[in-house]
């Protein structure tokens, strides 16, 4: 069956607007454009879109999608196999959410009091799950499983004043870097704050510390394209400045690339 752009739009509940965008970014292109100038969608484009907007529901950017499904090797059914799964990790991931807030609700009610370490441990394990279905690989491999668990341990029993203090000094991390990133020299006294609480922020979850273990997960941010991804936001190439800025902190000489 072939489809217009309002015949799509209708049936996918995707604007009109947005399947004209992301012909024009290449994302979906029509199956053909008709003797009357309107765009044509097959069923190969129906399924595409599909997929599209699954990775949209996990919050993968356009740039990345386009990158995906022009592989060579994409696979369709492979992907929805993974797109499930992903989306059964978030959907458990959400029930934790919705169960802590039934719970709060209850006791605000007038039923059971919850604990203050209880009202955050749902977002905990939601950090701690997010963090092994995205790096846990990696991590595990470079520092093993018992380092890794111990992290993860500490990071369920920190306090509630710890926990607001640990994503707090994220978000200050990234405004930094951005700042450190803007003037350009890894060296200076702004970038080596941005070291120095990058170190702080490492300490809430790391069981014990190291300067070689921090020089080595600043050179797997550059390595690893995810983790580049993460602090790319703030700018291109902020990644590997944080890394310098981090390896000068350590007095490290930086690896050879």
């Amino acid at each position: 069956m072939e489809y217009t752009v309002n015949k799509l739009a209708q049936i996918s509940g995707v604007s009109g607007r947005t399947l004209r965008y992301y012909d024009q970014i290449g994302l979906l292109e029509p199956a053909r454009i008709n003797s009357s100038g309107y765009r044509i969608y097959g069923q190969k484009e129906v399924d595409l879109l599909q997929q599209i907007l699954f990775y949209r529901e996990l919050e993968v950017s356009l740039e990345d999608i386009k990158k995906m499904i022009s592989e060579p090797m994409f696979d369709q059914t492979e992907a929805l196999k993974s797109h499930y799964q992903l989306l059964a990790q978030k959907r458990a991931r959400l029930d934790k959410i919705m169960a802590n807030v039934k719970r709060t609700i209850a006791s605000k009610q007038g039923g059971i009091p919850m604990q203050d370490k209880d009202k955050f441990a749902a977002f905990k394990d939601n950090l701690i799950e997010e963090n092994e279905d995205k790096y846990g690989e990696e991590i595990r491999s470079k520092y093993g499983d018992k380092t890794v668990d111990a992290s993860n341990a500490k990071l369920r029993g920190m306090s509630e004043e710890d926990f607001k203090a640990m994503n707090d000094l994220g978000e200050e991390i990234m405004v930094l870097l951005e700042k450190a990133y803007i003037a350009g020299d890894p060296a200076s006294d702004l970038a080596q704050d941005v070291a120095a609480k990058h170190k702080q922020w490492l300490m809430y979850s790391w069981s014990s510390y190291s300067k070689e273990a921090h020089a080595g997960l600043a050179e797997m941010y550059v390595a690893d394209e995810r983790f580049t991804a993460f602090y790319d936001k703030v700018a291109e190439g902020a990644t590997e400045f944080l890394r310098d800025s981090i390896l000068i902190y350590l007095g490290i000489e930086k690896q050879d690339s």
